[in-house]
C-alpha cells in the first residue's frame, strides 16, 4: 500500500492494512517520513514504512534566481540571507558583552563612567552595526518581497502551461509539476526491493508510482496487480497554491497512468460514476465508504474516551454543537460562529486539525467582536479509535462545507461518524449529502453559507432532538456504514486482481504498536 502522508492522521489508510492484513493478506504500508529517518511500526498485523523523501525537485527553477529587475537590492536566494542575519546578531551580541566589560572595569578603576579610546571604539561600532543591521533587514525584505511576488499565476505561466499541454499532452506534467519525479525517486526503489504481488495506490500521487513499478515488474517478467484508490475528484480539487501548473500537472499525470490500474476503487457512488466516465473505465469503481470500525464504537473502560463537555466547561443540557475535522474557509465553519449570537445559550466546538492556524483564531476573534467568545470552544484531535465516543457528548453534528465539485459528491468521514454517535445533523446543502440526510431523515438541510437558515436549521433539531435521534434505529442503516462492511469490498477487490493467490492463513493476533496519537482524518 502507498500513501502520499505520514499515515498518521489518514484514518481510512490504517482501517484498510489493518483490516486487508486481518483478513491474511501480508500488508507493507508505505508513507512519507515527516522528517529526514525512516521509521517503522505496526497496524495490527499490518507493517508500516515511513521512507525519507527529499524535495529538490519541488522547487522551481526561479527559486534559485535573483530577482533583478523587481529587487536589484535583494539578496540572492542561496541561503545567505539568513547567514548575515545571524552574523550581524551575533556581532551585536559581542558588542554588548564587550560594552559590559568596559562598564565594568570603570567602576571597579573608580572611573565611574567608561571613556578613553576604547569606549570611542566600541561605540563607533555599535553604530556601525545598527546601519549593518538595518541594511541586511532592507535586503531580507527585499527577497521575501521577490519570493513573494513570483507566483506561477500569471500570464506567462498560463502561456507556459498551454504550451507544454499542446506539446505532450498529459505527458506535460514532466513539466508543469516536476515534484513528482521526489515521489519516484523515494518511493519506487523501495517497491523494487518488496517485489509486491499487488500495489495499492491511493490517490493520484501514489498512482505513478505504482504504475511505474508494475512496468518495471513486467520487463523482468513478473506481474503486479495495480489498484488505484482515488479519495477524491481530481479536477474539482481546490488548488493549493497560486499555480496556474499545480492543477493542469496532476490532472495530465493521473490521466497518464490512469490505464496502468487494474482496478479502481473510491469512497462515494457519486465519484465513481465521475471517474468512470472522467477516464472511460470498464466498470464501475468499487465503493469503500470512509466509515468508523464497529470495534471501534462501544464504551471501553480500559480506553476511556474524553468527554467533550467537560473540555468546554458545560454541564450536561447546555446544547452544544460540534464540528470535527480540517479547520479551512471552504469547509464553512464561519456561518456557526455568526449565527450564536441568534442562538441564545448555544455552544460549538471546533475540534480540528490545527487549533492555532490563522483560520481559528480568526473565528476566534470573530467570536470576541460578536460576543460570543465564550461559547465558542477550540479543542484538539483525539485519537481515531476515540472519536465516536468523544463526539457523542455533544448535540447537534454540523457539516457546514461550502460548494465545492468533490463535497458535492461524497458522504465525507464526519458524517459517519456523527451518523454512529447518533448525533442529529445540521449539513449544508452539498448534493450527495444533502440528499441522503433528507432520505434518512437524521438531520436538517441548510443552504451553504446562508446564516439565518442555518439557525432556522439548528433551531429545529434542538426543539426535537430525539425525532432525528430515531432516524439511526432504521433497520440496517448504521451496519451499512461500518468499516467491517467496507473491509469485505476490499477483501473482494484484491481476491479479484489475485484470483491465483494461495489460501491466506489468518495471522496471529498482534497489539497494535502505534504512535500515541494517531488522529483522525479530516
Amino acid at each position: 500500500m502507498l500513501v502520499d502522508n505520514g499515515v498518521i492522521g489518514d484514518s481510512r489508510v490504517q482501517k484498510a492494512a489493518r483490516s486487508a492484513a486481518d483478513a491474511g493478506w501480508d500488508v507493507v504500508l508505505l508513507g512519507r517520513a515527516p522528517v529526514g529517518s525512516p521509521q517503522t511500526w505496526r497496524v495490527g498485523a499490518a507493517e508500516v514504512r515511513l521512507v525519507p523523501m527529499p524535495e529538490p525537485l519541488s522547487r522551481r527553477r526561479h527559486e534559485f534566481r535573483r530577482a533583478w529587475l523587481r529587487h536589484p537590492l535583494a539578496y540572492p536566494p542561496s541561503g545567505i540571507a539568513a547567514h548575515r542575519t545571524q552574523a550581524v546578531k551575533a556581532w551585536r551580541a559581542d558588542l554588548a558583552v564587550r560594552r559590559a566589560a568596559l562598564t565594568v572595569a570603570a567602576r571597579e578603576s573608580g572611573a565611574g563612567r567608561p571613556g578613553g579610546l576604547p569606549w570611542a571604539a566600541l561605540r563607533a561600532e555599535e553604530k556601525l552595526s545598527g546601519l549593518t543591521r538595518k541594511w541586511v533587514g532592507f535586503r531580507n525584505r527585499q527577497l521575501t518581497r521577490a519570493r513573494k511576488g513570483r507566483k506561477l499565476d500569471g500570464p506567462w505561466d498560463r502561456a507556459y502551461t498551454l504550451f507544454w499541454r499542446r506539446l505532450r499532452g498529459d505527458g506535460a506534467w514532466r513539466r508543469l509539476e516536476p515534484g513528482l519525479w521526489d515521489y519516484e525517486l523515494a518511493y519506487g526503489p523501495v517497491v523494487d526491493e518488496l517485489a509486491p504481488d499487488l500495489i495499492h495506490a491511493n490517490d493520484f500521487r501514489m498512482l505513478g508510482v505504482g504504475a511505474r513499478a508494475k512496468v518495471r515488474a513486467a520487463a523482468k517478467g513478473r506481474r503486479i496487480a495495480l489498484l488505484w484508490d482515488a479519495h477524491e475528484y481530481l479536477p474539482g480539487v481546490q488548488p493549493w497554491r497560486d499555480n496556474a501548473r499545480w492543477l493542469p500537472g496532476n490532472v495530465a499525470h493521473e490521466r497518464e497512468y490512469v490505464p496502468y490500474a487494474d482496478a479502481t476503487m473510491t469512497v462515494s457512488g457519486g465519484l465513481a460514476d465521475l471517474l468512470r466516465t472522467e477516464h472511460g473505465l470498464a466498470e464501475r469503481p468499487a465503493v469503500v465508504l470512509n466509515a468508523p470500525a464497529v470495534g471501534e464504537l462501544p464504551p471501553d473502560p480500559a480506553d476511556p474516551a474524553p468527554d467533550i463537555r467537560a473540555r468546554c466547561g458545560l454541564g450536561p443540557d447546555e446544547p452544544l454543537l460540534v464540528y470535527s475535522g480540517v479547520a479551512a474557509a471552504k469547509r464553512g465553519l464561519g456561518v456557526m460562529v455568526e449565527a450564536l449570537p441568534r442562538l441564545p445559550g448555544a455552544h460549538v466546538a471546533f475540534v480540528v486539525n490545527k487549533p492555532d492556524s490563522a483560520y481559528v483564531r480568526g473565528l476566534v476573534t470573530r467570536a470576541g467582536e460578536l460576543g460570543v467568545a465564550d461559547r465558542v470552544h477550540v479543542l484538539p484531535y483525539v485519537p481515531h479509535h476515540q472519536v465516536v465516543r468523544y463526539l457523542g457528548g455533544a448535540q447537534v453534528g454540523v457539516i457546514p462545507i461550502q460548494h465545492w465539485p468533490n463535497h458535492e459528491i461524497a458522504l465525507i468521514t464526519k458524517f459517519f461518524e456523527y451518523s454512529h454517535a447518533r448525533l442529529p445533523l445540521v449539513v449544508s446543502d452539498v448534493r450527495t449529502m444533502a440528499e441522503t440526510v433528507r432520505e434518512t431523515g437524521q438531520g436538517e438541510v441548510f443552504r451553504a453559507e446562508d446564516v439565518a437558515d442555518f439557525v432556522r436549521a439548528v433551531t429545529a433539531v434542538l426543539a426535537d432532538p430525539q425525532r432525528y435521534r430515531a432516524a439511526y434505529d432504521r433497520p440496517g442503516l448504521l451496519a451499512g456504514w461500518t468499516w467491517e462492511a467496507q473491509a469485505r469490498v476490499l477483501d473482494e477487490v484484491y481476491s479479484g486482481l489475485l484470483p491465483d493467490a494461495p489460501p491466506r492463513p489468518t495471522p496471529p493476533a498482534h497489539a497494535p504498536v502505534e504512535p500515541a496519537q494517531v488522529e483522525v482524518s479530516a
